[in-house]
């Protein structure tokens, strides 16, 4: 049984939304994210593509209990327009996230409370069409052990569901390594095939 604490929740596919305004355009995208690498060329191909626009404004969270994150204005007045978008993924209760919502000045000033309306929805629009999936907290563990153990391990792999990343043979005293992805509750009972107490 999982608990509460191994799981979250986050998008499966990217999305998109759309907020209008007083002639200005809000372009949302919503994408599933892993890595801040990975955040910063989403980023840089956006701006590639929509190059003429005035702000790219984003916010994500990353990591199972949201811990990495990070908002960000591109220029709109402070708090208008990265925050409310980071609200968004609150409320959804989303990590592993980044929205960015791309704006088209219509040549009307929305003002602060009209910017942060306009972030926040269409950020919510994005979120709206964007189907959740929810992902299971894993930690990764190397075991090292005897040829005589492979059997024992295996099972306990198997009954456990743990997932294969890497296996080695090597020379040594513990030849067989295996780095498996496991449930941080279920990696204790792993471990004590190796180290039975």
């Amino acid at each position: 049984m999982m608990s509460s604490s191994e799981i979250y929740t986050t998008i499966a596919a990217p999305s998109e939304g759309l907020y209008k305004e007083k002639g200005s355009k809000f372009l949302a995208f919503a994408y599933p994210v892993s890595t801040e690498d990975e955040i910063k060329n989403l980023l840089q191909d956006l701006r590639k593509k929509f190059f003429d626009a005035r702000h790219h404004c984003y916010a994500y969270r990353l990591g199972p209990d949201g811990a990495t994150w990070r908002v960000n204005d591109n220029g709109e007045p402070s708090s208008t327009a990265g925050k409310p978008i980071f609200g968004q993924l609150i409320s959804f209760g989303l990590s592993d996230v980044l929205v960015v919502v791309i704006r088209y000045f219509g040549g009307i000033k929305l003002g602060v409370s009209g910017l942060i309306n306009a972030y926040r929805t269409a950020a919510r629009d994005a979120l709206e069409h964007a189907q959740t999936v929810e992902k299971q907290v894993r930690e990764n563990i190397t075991l090292e052990y005897t040829y005589e153990q492979t059997n024992a391990v295996m099972k306990a792999i198997r009954d456990l569901q743990a997932e294969v990343i890497d296996q080695s043979f090597t020379g040594g005293p513990l030849p067989c390594r295996i780095v498996v992805a496991i449930l941080p509750s279920r990696a204790k009972a792993l471990l004590s095939v190796l180290n039975p107490t």
